[in-house]
């Protein structure tokens, strides 16, 4: 009989008959490894303990503790469970498909009635019914004729169709979950009953589509999240709980910052408090930008379409840009335009106006860009997924050796931006060459050493995101997380090689030749709307007070108070801060609490005692104490609060 030879973490290698499993090797090892065993990874593949084992390889046996593995199989199962559990309670239910996803796992089923929330207390109440049941999970390999008619002679004519759809090299598997089957890559856990029956829940019902091609049958979708223990469970729900609060949009609302409608969709009405934090956020990045040596240009929305052919955005982006046709009465002729996705090409062309030395190296133009890009309807997502967006953009124009300096004068002015907006830290991740892409492998290669090479300059705490880089250059992504543990993907640093090539922007070197410059993309909120959406998701909507859109209400507590409030309001004013009056004739608390709800960091209030002390009564959001404080007093100390941190 031959023989495999498995390889383990430790170094050790041990001889196997071939065919043999990762469950026997785990019973191999000790009788305790083989009853925790779980699942294999063999050469870093996902393997589950039924499979056998036909070639060399390196092995590692997984148990619960291995958190990621442990929980694939776990949600893997729930979804078959559910699928189980659903055409046990209604068996002319048919089956489609059911992956794991992040936090839990989906299944498509063609059902005639909607499920209900109470359908879905009937699933929960079933599914647990099976995991009680420990019913074992078993495994085999089909032939395509025998899976068809298997599936033919059940009435399942989605999964006939699946089977179509699997290369022939590929096997089919065959799963069964007690005596309920459904076709699977698998690898599963080894019976129901290793699946927490208090650590999951079914979330919502929502529409699809079936293989997502909208003439096909709309079918319906039944998420669920799955965890390993009931506390995981918790958190998660508590996390939603918490992100449901903190959600922009509804806070957009309560605090009318904008607003979205179909006449425009994907575009940002802004209202007056919103377009305040927006100015106090720009203002702020123009302070900084102006600091660290960049220029600002503005630059045109419409260009023509042969500048988009020669950047190649015209073949490689077109479907995500705006295209418009005008008659040119003066050549009889229509011309195709674009509104630009970005600013890169008319970037390069101010730099090509003129001639450029490597004296006048390196060249940071920076543009608050507005740029429009399509993204389909149902991706859009408040201020966080746009149609019309504007970036806080910026270009530098370099020679090779000046790569490394620019990438660590960048990261640390994106660093100081972060910490003064509320993230003290960030993940770098260096995205390589995508599939579609401009420029020969040989420029790739040089970009991706150089950035490379920058970032093991400054840090060398960074992961690789394989074939996730821009069309045009490999690129740095600066990842932050908000206070709830969700990451943000902001910044961007890219070197592009290909770009000046393409649209021949020179400068003339030491040696009076012309050289290529290298083209920097970088980017550091990524866009306003977004980051402005990441900011009251992070902070609940109780921004720092140099950002908040209403610092200050001086409101009365009886009406006889009501010009000193205007004379408070007017000293605040002038000091430079966002104040207003409310002398309604309603009581103090009710003020109060609606300017709570509007996320007012500081109220004064003003009665009859304040204006006799010339003092105001102060009450802080989230604070139930107040204190007196004289107005001079409380003038100076938020006049010092509202200053920008870069002004400090």
């Amino acid at each position: 009989m031959s023989q495999v030879s498995l390889t383990f973490p430790d170094g050790a290698t041990r001889s196997y008959p071939s065919g043999t499993t990762p469950g026997e090797v785990a019973a191999s090892i000790s009788s305790s490894l083989g009853k925790k065993a779980i699942s294999a990874q063999l050469n870093g593949a996902h393997w589950d303990l039924a499979w056998p084992i036909r070639t060399d390889a390196e092995i590692a046996i997984n148990t619960m503790k291995d958190e990621a593995p442990a929980l694939e199989l776990i949600r893997h199962d729930l979804a078959h469970i559910m699928a189980r559990a659903v055409q046990e309670i209604w068996p002319d239910v048919k089956v489609t498909i059911g992956p794991v996803i992040k936090d839990g796992w989906y299944y498509d089923f063609d059902r005639a009635e909607p499920f209900t929330p109470e359908d879905l207390g009937a699933i929960e109440a079933k599914m647990r019914e099976i995991i009680a049941a420990r019913d074992p999970v078993r495994t085999e390999v089909w032939d395509r004729a025998r899976a068809v008619a298997h599936y033919e002679a059940n009435g399942e004519p989605y999964k006939v169709e699946l089977i179509d759809a699997i290369p022939g090299d590929e096997p089919l598997r065959m799963y069964w979950h007690g005596d309920w089957q459904d076709l699977c890559r698998g690898p599963h856990l080894q019976h129901t009953g290793q699946v927490p029956a208090d650590a999951f829940k079914l979330m919502k019902v929502a529409g699809a589509y079936w293989r997502g091609d909208s003439d096909r049958q709309m079918l319906q979708r039944i998420y669920g999240v799955g965890f390993q223990n009931r506390q995981q469970l918790k958190e998660y729900l508590h996390f939603l709980e918490e992100a449901e609060k903190r959600d922009h949009r509804r806070l957009g609302r309560e605090m009318e910052l904008f607003h979205f409608q179909e006449e425009a969709p994907g575009m940002v009405f802004w209202h007056p408090n919103g377009w305040t934090i927006y100015r106090e956020l720009e203002d702020y990045m123009r302070r900084r930008l102006d600091a660290a040596g960049y220029r600002e240009i503005k630059t045109p929305q419409v260009v023509d379409r042969k500048l988009w052919e020669a950047s190649g955005h015209w073949d490689k982006y077109r479907e995500n840009m705006y295209i418009t046709e005008i008659d040119e009465e003066h050549a009889n002729e229509k011309r195709t335009n674009a509104l630009k996705p970005m600013n890169c090409p008319c970037h390069v062309q101010v730099f090509n106006q003129g001639i450029k030395s490597y004296r006048d190296l390196p060249m940071r133009l920076a543009e608050f860009g507005s740029c429009h890009r399509y993204e389909a309807h149902g991706a859009l997502h408040g201020l966080m997924r746009v149609r019309g967006f504007t970036q806080d953009d910026a270009h530098i124009f370099c020679t090779e050796d000046q790569i490394e300096a620019e990438c660590a004068a960048f990261i640390d002015l994106l660093s100081t931006i972060y910490r003064d907006t509320g993230f003290g830290s960030f993940d770098i991740k260096l995205s390589t060459r995508p599939e579609v892409r401009v420029g020969s492998d040989e420029v790739w290669d040089k970009a991706e050493a150089a950035l490379e090479k920058a970032i093991l300059s400054v840090r060398n705490d960074y992961e690789v995101d394989p074939g996730e880089g821009a069309f045009y250059g490999p690129k740095l992504d600066f990842k932050l997380t908000d206070a709830i543990g969700r990451e943000w993907q902001c910044g961007t640093f890219q070197a592009d090689f290909n770009l000046p090539e393409r649209l021949d922007a020179t400068y003339v070197g030491a040696d009076g030749e012309k050289h290529r410059p290298v083209m920097l993309h970088r980017a550091i909120l990524g866009s306003f709307e977004r980051f402005i959406g990441i900011l009251i998701e992070n902070y609940a909507g109780k921004l720092p007070f140099w950002l908040a859109p209403r610092q200050i209400v001086v409101a009365s507590i009886v009406s006889d108070a009501d010009p000193y409030v205007h004379e408070v309001v007017g000293r605040l004013r002038a000091a430079g801060l966002r104040a207003e009056p409310d002398i309604r004739n309603e009581k103090i608390n009710f003020k109060v609490r609606e300017h709570s709800v509007g996320k007012v960091p500081v109220i004064l209030a003003c009665g009859m005692r304040e204006v006799e002390e010339q003092s105001v009564t102060v009450r802080r959001l989230g604070e139930k104490r107040t204190s007196t404080m004289s107005l001079d007093e409380v003038t100076d100390a938020l006049r010092a609060e509202a200053t920008p941190p870069d002004l400090l």
